[in-house]
């Protein structure tokens, strides 16, 4: 195909967006800032700059990101517990994106969740190694030489190659002036764009400075969470955790979920509550439960932080050459905010290369992409709400213990609750899906068989068995 024809193709695509001005198209030459250099921004910069040279149209990216990847620590850090799901692995590898051993601290086998009633341990129902426990920087304090990879610099790297350009420069104000968004940075230079993609996540400072843009954006409502690194070398955290992710049914008030997460030397805990505090952090901590499956008075913790996570989109995210990908516009609840970010950054770059940059183009083919994450946090609403009624009685806990262990004892019953608890804490699969098994009739009769079994007295059960 000639340089003609495919601008031929870009013109009918801007065409059935219903662009009325070339003006809202991206030709050659366009600028493009993007705000933000951890996957959502580095993946937008990759499919942009992907497309776009299918198509033989040249643009000029920029990412801004004033962290290092290549530091451990703060400067460094991304605020991220650091879970790839199998699902995502597959869709990355789909896509010619194979992440490098460098990158991946730890193949996690299985999952073992904890409750007082018990533990039992989820192999995957793949058999296969293909969730990863990596870190998004490049790890936390004392990392020192530590031989391993930043994930979010992975990506970043990805972009790069493709023909962006980072840039460690800080934002200070963003401003709209004769129809296109200006950046104003730090050292008091100021600069133009045709298209800003804002990927800063929800911890930036930037999101209070849309509110001066022509777009009815509101910040997603947010919650906070509470991330932990403790250190306990390679062999001590291998000896403790293994290559599992261990998670927690506690019935403690306000906690919604917690995991610890074996990656290397380092071992991370990660919480997730209402109005989390260091007193919630302290009960868990000090749990029974916790103390037993990995003692954190016995090993120093060397980084924390609290960062916001964003619980659920309010108004659009996107205007008139403004776009926002990743969590600080949509992204899943709880789990898998990489996938989600790599699914809003996508349908972002395809819209503006091959439909236009106007808000009329991102509703028609950005904006289903969140609407379908959005539909899908609803019911994972239910589904949470579910499990901490379950977290509230301990009897349901022994029939959550009962089904599971039966579940994986036996390889071929069917994994009823094994893969709702599965897909539950690793995101591999979508709520809609999860609500579906729930409601199978398989699932239904097992649970109220095991309710029942649970309801008889102990002396009974053991006379029948």
């Amino acid at each position: 195909m000639n340089r003609h024809s495919q601008q031929t193709v870009a013109d009918a695509f801007s065409s059935l967006a219903g662009n009325k001005s070339d003006d809202l198209s991206l030709s050659d030459g366009s600028r493009v800032a993007v705000v933000g250099g951890g996957p959502a921004g580095s993946f937008f910069a990759f499919f942009l700059l992907k497309m776009a040279q299918a198509i033989d149209l040249e643009l000029e990216v920029d990412i801004y990101d004033p962290r290092s990847f290549s530091r451990c620590g703060p400067a460094g850090c991304n605020h991220c517990g650091g879970i790839v799901s199998e699902s995502l692995v597959q869709i990355l590898a789909a896509e010619g994106i194979n992440l490098p051993p460098e990158v991946v601290q730890r193949g996690i086998e299985s999952y073992v969740i904890h409750m007082d009633v018990g533990s039992v341990a989820i192999e995957s129902p793949a058999g296969e190694q293909r969730i990863a426990a990596l870190y998004r920087g490049n790890g936390p304090r004392e990392g020192g030489d530590a031989p391993w990879d930043s994930f979010d610099g992975y990506l970043q790297g990805m972009a790069t190659e493709r023909g962006a350009r980072v840039l460690r420069k800080l934002i200070t104000a963003m401003e709209w002036r004769d129809g296109r968004p200006w950046l104003q940075f730090a050292d008091r230079s100021q600069d133009r764009y045709d298209l800003v993609a804002v990927a800063s996540g929800v911890n930036s400072n930037l999101l209070k400075m849309l509110a001066d843009l022509p777009a009815e954006f509101q910040p997603p409502r947010t919650t906070r969470t509470y991330i932990c690194e403790f250190k306990a070398g390679e062999d001590g955290v291998q000896n403790i955790l293994g290559n599992a992710v261990h998670v927690f049914l506690l019935a403690i008030p306000r906690l919604e979920f917690a995991a610890i997460i074996p990656k290397g030397e380092f071992a991370t805990v990660v919480m997730v509550g209402e109005d989390l505090d260091q007193e919630l952090v302290h009960e868990f901590l000090n749990d029974p439960v916790v103390r037993g499956c990995f003692p954190t008075d016995a090993v120093p913790c060397v980084c924390s932080c609290s960062p916001l996570i964003n619980m659920g989109a309010r108004k659009r995210p996107y205007a008139d050459r403004v776009v926002l990908v990743g969590d600080c516009g949509v992204t899943r609840l709880y789990k898998d905010g990489i996938g989600a970010a790599y699914r809003t950054a996508k349908a972002a770059a395809s819209t503006a290369v091959f439909m236009g940059v106007s808000e009329e183009a991102f509703r028609k083919n950005f904006w289903p992409a969140c609407r379908a994450i959005a539909t899908d946090n609803a019911i994972g609403r239910v589904m949470f709400a579910s499990t901490g009624t379950l977290k509230r009685f301990r009897f349901l806990r022994r029939v959550i213990h009962r089904m599971t262990a039966r579940e994986q004892a036996q390889p071929g019953r069917r994994p009823h609750m094994s893969s709702m608890m599965w897909n539950m804490f690793t995101g591999s699969a979508p709520y809609t899906d999860i609500c579906r098994g729930a409601m199978h009739p398989g699932f239904i009769g097992n649970f109220a068989a095991n309710l029942a079994l649970g309801a008889w007295p102990a002396s009974q059960r053991r006379e029948v068995s």
